[in-house]
C-alpha cells in the first residue's frame, strides 16, 4: 500500500525581521484513493505546501515521506523519476506544448518515462474527457475548458498514483469549472488516483472527501466528509 505523509514541514523565505513562514510546522497524512482539498486565503501558504509535497519546492526543514522515505533525501535524478512516475500535475495555466496536438500532449508523460502507451487506457481517458473529436487539434484551436481537460488527461496518462492540482479551474468560468471538476473527480474515482487540490472555490471544496484549511502556514482545520 502506498503512503504519502508530511512531518513537521517548514518553508521559510528571507531572514530576520523580513522572514516569511510560508509553511510553518505542518503534519499531514494524505488519504490514498481519496480527494483532499487544501483551502485558505491568498498568502496562507497552501500553494507552497502543495509544491513541497509534490517535490517541486524543497522545504527549509521537515520530511515528505513517500512510502516511508523522504523524497528530499534523494538525488535530483531520482526525485525527477518520482515526479514522472508517481506524481501527475494540473496547473491553472494548462501548460500544454503548443507544437504538439492533443493526443501527443496527453501521452507526453508516458513517452518521457520511456514507456509504451496503453492505448486502451489512453482511449478511455480521451473518451471520458470528451476529447475524441479534438485529438488532432493543437492547443491554440481549443477553448480554455478543452485545454484544461487535455491537461487532466495528461496528468492521468502515466497512471500516477498522486495527482496534484493547483487552482486548476482558476482561469475558467463557473459553467466550465463545474464540467471540468465533474470530469476530473469521475476520472480520479474510476481509476483509483489520489487527488490533492488547492482551491479558493467553496463549491469545489464541497466535492472533496476531506477539506484541510491552512492559515499563516499552519493547518487550522481538518474536516473529513
Amino acid at each position: 500500500m502506498k503512503s504519502l505523509e508530511v512531518r513537521n514541514l517548514k518553508k521559510y523565505y528571507g531572514k530576520g525581521n523580513s522572514m516569511v513562514k510560508a509553511v510553518d510546522g505542518v503534519d499531514l497524512s494524505i488519504d490514498i484513493g481519496k480527494f483532499t482539498v487544501v483551502v485558505g486565503t491568498s498568502g496562507s501558504g497552501k500553494s507552497t505546501l502543495l509544491h513541497c509535497i509534490a517535490g517541486l519546492d524543497k522545504p527549509t526543514s521537515g520530511d515528505v515521506l513517500l512510502n516511508g522515505k523522504n523524497i528530499y533525501n534523494l538525488n535530483d535524478e531520482k526525485l525527477s523519476s518520482i515526479r514522472r512516475k508517481e506524481f501527475g500535475f494540473i496547473f491553472q495555466s494548462f501548460n500544454l506544448i503548443p507544437v504538439l496536438n492533443v493526443y501527443d500532449n496527453i501521452v507526453l508523460p508516458v513517452h518521457l518515462d520511456g514507456k509504451k502507451e496503453d492505448k486502451k487506457y489512453i482511449e478511455s481517458l480521451i473518451e471520458g474527457m470528451g476529447l475524441k473529436e479534438h485529438i488532432k487539434k493543437f492547443p491554440n484551436e481549443l477553448s480554455g475548458g478543452q485545454q484544461q481537460r487535455v491537461a487532466i488527461a495528461r496528468a492521468l496518462s502515466n497512471r500516477s498514483e498522486f495527482i496534484f492540482a493547483d487552482e486548476p479551474t482558476g482561469n475558467l468560468d463557473s459553467k466550465t469549472t463545474e464540467e471540468v471538476m465533474n470530469l476530473l473527480v469521475a476520472a480520479v474515482r474510476q481509476f483509483g488516483h489520489t487527488l490533492v487540490m488547492i482551491t479558493h472555490d467553496e463549491s469545489i471544496a464541497n466535492m472533496a472527501d476531506r477539506i484541510v484549511t491552512i492559515k499563516d502556514g499552519k493547518i487550522v482545520k481538518d474536516n473529513i466528509g
